[in-house]
């Protein structure tokens, strides 16, 4: 019989510097409302795999602290949830090694991020970048998590954590590793860019105003909505009628995700109103959902002895999970321990 694991949610977010809205709507937010749920979730701020491209040391560490913030501020309880950041818990990078020797070349070799990162340089690129999904697979499943929230760019990614688990289970005869599940839900996972509906909002564009930075005070958040590109066209009565108005979409996705309503709940409400109306509507609203979290995460900045000291008891919590899981995966290998 298959053994039945304990439901724990498992989600890293890179600290690559800059949250936007984006972060946000497509993540935090919904770490929030499955800690409120009750659920066991592990949130991990997966610093080792930004350092697969190099980075300024200084900058690191303050993408870290501004990561863990933006957790703090936007809901995220230390003692609900498990917050750390990743190279503090060694058993991430020690499984990571395990599953380099289950994995093969030719799964990662077909990872599409990859290919994508290191275009035609990928003899130059580091052995990390490529080598990367396999720690993402630790990540997961040190914790033996049981579900990930994902975008539709990670799904790859997932597949790759259950075949390894998969090969694990398979080469060594055991149901050590659970095979774990996608969690895909909700309006406006996808925040589009504010200046063209059909790039997706991304804090390396040259251009401050195609993004709400989850740093923006509220005259910021107010103004980038005022000015985000629209059309002529009057807001539809159903979601159909924005199939082919990409940025008139992705204004009442975001009015619909901070709302916490359904799409075709707002367009009844605004059905037949132009931009002029519904931009001022949905600049308040952004303001009042967003502007909080600004100012929250502006406070815990100033005090970054408090940020690492959540991140230390985070890693600490993290750790009493991963280390009993590791040393049942080295005896599975066969590797001595003797200390």
């Amino acid at each position: 019989m298959a053994p039945t694991f304990t439901p724990r949610v498992f989600s890293g977010i890179k600290p690559s510097g800059g949250l936007t809205l984006g972060n946000y709507l497509g993540a935090l937010k919904r770490f929030v409302e499955t800690q409120d749920k009750g659920t066991e979730a592990v949130y991990c701020i997966v610093d080792l795999h930004a350092i697969t491209v190099w980075q300024n040391p200084a900058d690191l560490r303050h993408a870290t602290r501004e990561l863990a913030a933006g957790f703090i501020a936007s809901g995220i309880d230390p003692e609900k949830s498990v917050l750390f950041n990743q190279s503090q818990v060694s058993a991430h990078a020690e499984l990571g090694w395990i599953f380099n020797c289950v994995a093969r070349m030719g799964w990662m070799g077909r990872m599409t991020q990859f290919k994508e990162k290191s275009g035609k340089n990928s003899e130059k690129v580091s052995l990390g970048l490529f080598a990367y999904p396999s720690l993402m697979a630790a990540d997961i499943l040190i914790y033996h998590a049981t579900h990930v929230p994902v975008g539709d760019d990670q799904k790859q990614h997932l597949e790759l954590t259950r075949d390894i688990a998969a090969k694990f289970n398979n080469d060594f005869g055991v149901d050590f590793f659970p095979l774990v599940e996608p969690v895909i839900e909700g309006p406006a996972t996808r925040v589009m860019n504010l200046r063209d509906g059909t790039s997706k909002m991304s804090k390396s564009d040259t251009s401050d105003m195609t993004r709400i930075n989850m740093t923006d005070d509220a005259d910021a958040i107010a103004t980038k909505i005022r000015k985000a590109k629209t059309d002529s066209e009057p807001l539809p009565e159903t979601s159909e009628g924005l199939e082919d108005r990409p940025e008139a979409r992705n204004l009442v996705n975001i009015y619909a995700a901070l709302d916490d309503r359904p799409v075709a709940d707002v367009l009844r409400e605004f059905a037949g109103q132009g931009f002029g109306a519904f931009k001022p509507k949905l600049a308040e609203l952004a303001v009042a959902k967003l502007a909080p979290i600004s100012t929250e995460m502006s406070r815990l900045m100033q005090e970054p002895d408090e940020i690492d000291r959540i991140l230390g008891r985070g890693a600490e919590r993290a750790e009493a999970i991963a280390r009993p899981i590791l040393e049942q995966t080295y005896d599975i290998v066969g590797l001595v321990r003797s200390r």
